[in-house]
């Protein structure tokens, strides 16, 4: 069984409606939450945008590897209506739901889709080592 932290956000739509389908699709394809932390408001980084997202962090279980979990995760993104991903564009945007890869066990992961863990969220961005410090 592997145990990851995940960091869901929606700036985009009802963003507690988002979340919550999130989580749901999660736990349903994906493996088991173990826990979750508080919800956050924050301001947009590393673009400009009046929509303040709501952000929260969640540590789950899963039989999937790094490469499946990132597949799966697209795919609830997609499903919920994200049309670009800004790891392809290169540029950020307003969406109604993200959901990033942080920790997967104690590995380190590098690839051109995925990096593990996720440098912007463990080095620059202040809210999510914030709600990593909650979650662990």
């Amino acid at each position: 069984m592997n145990k990851a932290i995940l960091l869901l956000g929606s700036n985009l739509g009802d963003k507690m409606k988002n979340i919550s389908t999130a989580l749901s699709l999660i736990n349903e394809s994906i493996g088991s939450i173990k826990k979750k932390s508080n919800i956050i408001k924050t301001l947009p980084e590393g673009y400009n945008s009046s929509n303040t997202y709501l952000n929260l962090g969640i540590i789950i279980e899963t039989y999937l590897s790094p490469m499946q979990l990132l597949k799966q995760l697209k795919k609830i993104e997609q499903d919920l209506g994200r049309i670009r991903d800004s790891s392809y564009s290169g540029t950020y945007e307003d969406r109604i739901i993200d959901i990033d890869i942080i920790y997967f066990n104690n590995i380190i992961y590098e690839s051109k889709k995925l990096v593990i863990p996720h440098k912007a969220h463990t080095k620059k961005r202040s809210f999510s080592k914030k709600i990593i410090y909650e979650l662990i």
